[in-house]
């Protein structure tokens, strides 16, 4: 079956690479920017570093830092009525997924039709917006490579999920750089957000030929380098080998598919306000342990690139190898339980969880993983994690 292959079409990546986005914008000949970003950035200084990159090469700037994290709608409309009343020909997202996804959604809507709602689901974006250059300043959602944008409803309290070309960056700058000062917990879930991304990616009914090598490096990558950039937070080669990871994995799962993973932390987010890369964390090791009888062969793969098996051992060792690596890297990162993550009891918990199990179910997430649930095992997927 023939596939699409989808990456932006200038990648430029290493130390220094953010230094690029003036001459960047000024190849597309706009004169006005809008720079999408969170107030932790800009009282942090970077996005005036990266607004004063543009202005000297004679590109006006206007910032916009009022992104929360797990945008919603309203982020978006109301960075869409500062682009018009700026006449901005340009988006420039900066920061970790929030952002660069507000900033994506941002641009879609300079050409299409409110409300935003109505795009939610795969390919339904009718007309690519203003041009997109994305920076990342983590290295865990791949945002800057995606063709995917989530984004909350905040009538309906949930998460939405678009796919589509036109919602791709032109530009990604990735620079490992600028992750140096990710603090060890956010460097820690967003690093195995970009794990969830690879192995998702590789185990997804829809991998495919063109994605498998990326997922691949990127799983490798993260077992170098993950423990070493939450212990060691000035290795440069850590920040490298993960920001790699994840410009590799977020180039692997939107060209095959996110799984349950997915399916099932949106939900969480949505009512919980937990951060995505956070809850995919805190479900990866339950869920994995769920999934593996329906691709053996693969999560064994996985198991051995992680070093966690060797060749000499069977797939079944393999796999039994993985899920306690996996509980163990949890354990070693400091990532909590779901219950710790959800603040809220049990029984509480529980009101709401079979709505939580068919919200993953309707994502469509969930029908690419290796083994489909139904909403009682997704219920008692989530109580495992608790």
């Amino acid at each position: 079956m023939a596939t699409a292959f989808n990456i932006p079409a200038t990648i430029i990546v290493g130390g220094g690479a953010s230094n690029e986005v003036g001459a960047q914008a000024k190849r597309f000949r706009v004169k006005n920017v809008l720079l999408v970003t969170d107030s932790y950035m800009e009282n942090s200084g970077l996005a005036g570093k990266i607004a004063d990159s543009m202005k000297s090469a004679d590109v006006n700037v206007t910032v916009f830092a009022g992104v929360q994290p797990d945008p919603t709608d309203l982020n978006v409309h109301e960075g869409l009525e500062i682009l018009k009343k700026n006449h901005c020909g340009m988006v420039v997202g900066l920061g970790g997924g929030s952002p660069m996804d507000c900033a994506k959604a941002i641009s879609a809507m300079s050409a299409n039709e409110p409300p935003i709602s109505q795009y939610a689901g795969l390919h339904k974006v009718p007309r690519k917006g203003v041009p997109m250059i994305t920076i990342p300043t983590t290295a865990g959602t791949g945002a800057e490579v995606t063709k995917v944008v989530v984004i909350g409803d905040t009538q309906r309290n949930v998460k939405m999920m678009m796919l589509d070309l036109n919602l791709m960056a032109d530009v990604a700058l990735v620079d490992y750089e600028l992750t140096m000062s990710c603090p060890p917990s956010l460097t820690a879930n967003v690093g195995v957000d970009t794990l969830v991304h690879a192995v998702e990616a590789y185990v997804s009914v829809k991998a495919n030929p063109m994605t498998d090598p990326f997922a691949l490096s990127a799983i490798r990558l993260v077992s170098e380098n993950l423990l070493e950039a939450f212990k060691e937070p000035n290795s440069a080669e850590a920040r490298r080998g993960m920001t790699l990871a994840s410009l590799q994995a977020g180039i692997a799962f939107p060209n095959s598919s996110v799984c349950l993973v997915h399916g099932m932390s949106r939900p969480i987010g949505a009512l919980y306000h937990v951060p995505h890369g956070l809850s995919n964390a805190v479900l990866f090791p339950t869920v994995t342990e769920f999934s593996i009888s329906g691709t053996p062969q693969r999560y064994a793969s996985v198991s051995r690139t992680m070093d966690y098996a060797t060749d000499a051992d069977s797939d079944d060792v393999a796999n039994e190898k993985l899920v306690a690596g996996l509980k163990k890297l949890n354990e070693d990162l400091q990532i909590p339980r779901l219950g710790d993550v959800c603040k809220v009891d049990l029984t509480t918990f529980d009101e709401k969880v079979l709505n939580m199990a068919n919200d993953s179910l309707a994502s469509g997430s969930p029908n690419n993983n290796p083994v489909i649930p139904t909403a009682e095992q997704i219920v008692d997927l989530y109580h495992k994690a608790w």
